[in-house]
C-alpha cells in the first residue's frame, strides 16, 4: 500500500467517524426533545386495598353542550379562539349577573339575566342559583365542541320501533292532563329523581348541582349525587341480579380495567328512561383519573331496540373542594301542591261557571218558549 493511498484511507475513516459520532449526537438530542414534550403518564394513587384511587368531590359542570351545534358540522374540536370566545362570553354573562338589580324595574322586567328560553316573571332562576360551570370541555388538550362525539355530535335517529313506542306513550295522556296527579308530573318536581340526567347514567351536567362524591371499598364504589341525594352502589366484581326488578339508575356492577373503572348498567327504571331508551339498554361507563385533580368520564349507550347505532361521549369531572350539601328536596318542594292545588282551583272555577251558564240557560227557557207562543199567536 502506497503512501498516498494510506493517507485517503485515513482521512476516509475520520470523516466517518466524525459524521458517525455527529449523527449519534443528533438522535441523542431528538430523542431528549421528543421526550420532554412527550407528556408523563400519570398513575393514579392507590387506595389502602390497591385500587386505583378515585375518591373525593368532583364536578362535571361545563359550558359545552350535550349535543353540537349546528354551526360546526362534523368538527368535533374547537380553535382556540373559538374556545376562548365561548369563555368570555360566559364570563361576561356572570359579570352582568353579579351587579345589583336596578331598583326601578319593575317585576315584569326581571329577572333579565335569564338563561335562554326565559325572560320576566317566567324566569325561575337567576344566575345567583346557576351553577353550569365557566370552561369548555377539553380532552388531551382538544377544546370540545359537544359532549356526545358521534361524527355529527347528535344523538343517533330512533329506530321505527322506538318512534312506535313515542306514539303509544303520547297515546296514552290523552284525556288526561299533565295536573291530574302527582303521577302526571316529572320524576324531578316530584323528587324522586334528579330533572335530567344528574346521576345517571350516564351523569350529565345540568343547570346547577354538578357534584358528585366517590368513595370506595374493595368491592363497591359508591357515588353519592347532590341532585336529588341520590347514590349510586356499583358491585365490584359483582354479576347482573337475576331477579328483573327495574330499579331507579339501575343494576350497575363494575370492573377495574388497568387504572381505568368500567360500569356496566342495565334494568332502569321505565319511567326514568333516557332519551327514550327500552328495557334492554346497556349503558358503559367509563372513569380514569388522568391528573390529580381531574377524571375522564365516558359513556357509551348500547340500545338497538331504540337507537340506530350505538352512541356516547366524554366530558372531565374536575376535583372539587366545595362540600355537597344535602338536597333537601321533598322538604322545599312547594311547586308541587301548588301546582295541583292551582289545577284544582282552575277545575273548580271552571266547574262553578258551567254551572252558572247552565242556570242561566235553564232559568231563559221558560222565557224563550213563551214568547216564541205568543208569536204564534
Amino acid at each position: 500500500m502506497n503512501h498516498r493511498r494510506l493517507v485517503r484511507m485515513l482521512a476516509c475513516s475520520r470523516v466517518l467517524l466524525a459524521s458517525g459520532i455527529a449523527l449519534t449526537i443528533a438522535a441523542t438530542a431528538a430523542d431528549a426533545a421528543a421526550t420532554a414534550k412527550a407528556p408523563a403518564v400519570y398513575t393514579a394513587p392507590r387506595t389502602e386495598f390497591g385500587q386505583p384511587d378515585l375518591q373525593g368531590n368532583w364536578t362535571n359542570a361545563t359550558i359545552t353542550p350535550f349535543e353540537r351545534p349546528d354551526a360546526y358540522g362534523n368538527r368535533l374540536v374547537l380553535t382556540a379562539e373559538e374556545a376562548g370566545k365561548l369563555e368570555q362570553a360566559e364570563a361576561d354573562f356572570v359579570e352582568a349577573g353579579n351587579k345589583p338589580t336596578d331598583p326601578k324595574k319593575g317585576i315584569q322586567d326581571l329577572p333579565v339575566n335569564c338563561r335562554p328560553g326565559f325572560s320576566g316573571t317566567n324566569c325561575g332562576y337567576n344566575n345567583f342559583w346557576v351553577d353550569a360551570g365557566t370552561k369548555v370541555v377539553t380532552i388531551n388538550g382538544e377544546k370540545r365542541t359537544s359532549i356526545v362525539t358521534t361524527p355529527n355530535g347528535k344523538i343517533p335517529p330512533l329506530t321505527p320501533e322506538a318512534q312506535k313506542r313515542r306514539t303509544e306513550r303520547m297515546a296514552g295522556f290523552r284525556g288526561r292532563g299533565p295536573s291530574d296527579g302527582p303521577e302526571g308530573r316529572s320524576l324531578g318536581e316530584r323528587c324522586l329523581m334528579s330533572f335530567g340526567s344528574s346521576a345517571g347514567p350516564p351523569m350529565l351536567p345540568l343547570l346547577y348541582n354538578n357534584n358528585y362524591q366517590i368513595v370506595q371499598t374493595p368491592d363497591t364504589v359508591m357515588i353519592l349525587v347532590e341532585m336529588v341525594h341520590d347514590v349510586r352502589i356499583i358491585r365490584i366484581g359483582g354479576t347482573h341480579s337475576p331477579v328483573d326488578l327495574k330499579r331507579w339508575m339501575g343494576d350497575s356492577i363494575g370492573h377495574w380495567e388497568g387504572d381505568t373503572l368500567v360500569i356496566e348498567t342495565i334494568d332502569l327504571n321505565p319511567q326514568q328512561s333516557f332519551r327514550g331508551a327500552s328495557g334492554s339498554a346497556k349503558f358503559i361507563e367509563r372513569l380514569t383519573r388522568v391528573a390529580p385533580n381531574q377524571i375522564r368520564y365516558q359513556f357509551t349507550i348500547d340500545d338497538p331496540a331504540t337507537f340506530s347505532a350505538a352512541w356516547g361521549g366524554e366530558l372531565n369531572m374536575n376535583a372539587s373542594t366545595d362540600p355537597l350539601y344535602e338536597y333537601a328536596c321533598h322538604e322545599g318542594n312547594y311547586a308541587l301542591p301548588g301546582i295541583l292545588a292551582g289545577a284544582r282551583e282552575e277545575e273548580s272555577v271552571a266547574a262553578q261557571k258551567a254551572a252558572a251558564e247552565a242556570a242561566t240557560a235553564a232559568a231563559a227557557a221558560p222565557v224563550a218558549t213563551a214568547t216564541a207562543k205568543a208569536k204564534k199567536k
